[in-house]
């Protein structure tokens, strides 16, 4: 039932895509760059998430506001930028942008989707979509994670920002970043709780010489 409610949500997420596609004209040039974003991220992510779906799960947190939080994440970054996108129904909202603005957003969803790419491939195994602890789960240390805690959420970030660019309606294009730093304040504490009580001081000395979402430049000492 799963695999089949999978498959269909690819169908009608292609077909809506293609429908955005062949209305470019409509939308302007900068609605093909959201539609090249959504699929990129859909094409980085997939692996992961197959790779991941039979990982044993010890530990969750906050499952219902999780739950809460990714629907709101989804409505805001995908489903109401496609209902515009695919539809005339929110085009009274609408604004302009210069055509330059176009190519700021590709400048920063280009970095923003190798850090995206880097944050899963170093994570790897202990990669989940929600927040729970996995069987055989390890604290990752090394790659992007070596300076900054949470090199996903910036990737994220540098993700959503271009959908002001790229969707340009006052409903549609804001939604997406507003919600998704709703999501990064709530979220974040309860995930470094849940990763402090996995793994105690080892995990207190690593927030020690890292940053959260931006590098920290240099480490801090760790000796007493």
């Amino acid at each position: 039932m799963n695999r089949a409610l999978q498959t269909l949500g690819v169908v009608v997420f292609v077909a809506l895509m293609g429908l955005v596609i062949s209305r470019w004209r409509i939308n302007g040039l900068s609605s093909l760059g959201w539609v090249a974003l959504a699929i990129a991220i859909a094409l980085i992510r997939a692996p992961y998430s197959r790779r991941t779906q039979h990982n044993t799960i010890t530990s969750k947190r906050e499952v219902t506001r999780e739950r809460i939080l990714l629907m709101l994440v989804m409505l805001g970054g995908t489903f109401i930028p496609l209902l515009h996108l695919s539809t005339n129904l929110l085009h009274a909202a609408n604004y302009t942008l210069p055509a330059w603005t176009f190519y700021a957003g590709i400048a920063m969803a280009l970095p923003g989707l190798w850090l995206f790419y880097r944050s899963h491939a170093d994570l790897g195994d202990n990669w989940s979509v929600t927040t729970e602890l996995r069987e055989g789960q390890t604290l990752v240390t090394n790659g992007v994670y070596a300076r900054c805690r949470h090199p996903m959420y910036a990737a994220l970030f540098l993700l959503f920002l271009p959908q002001v660019v790229f969707v340009q309606n006052w409903i549609a294009g804001p939604i997406g970043p507003v919600i998704y730093l709703v999501l990064y304040l709530i979220r974040v504490p309860y995930e470094e709780a849940m990763m402090r009580d996995a793994f105690g001081t080892e995990y207190d000395d690593y927030v020690r010489r890292t940053g959260r979402v931006w590098p920290r430049l240099s480490a801090a000492s760790t000796a007493p």
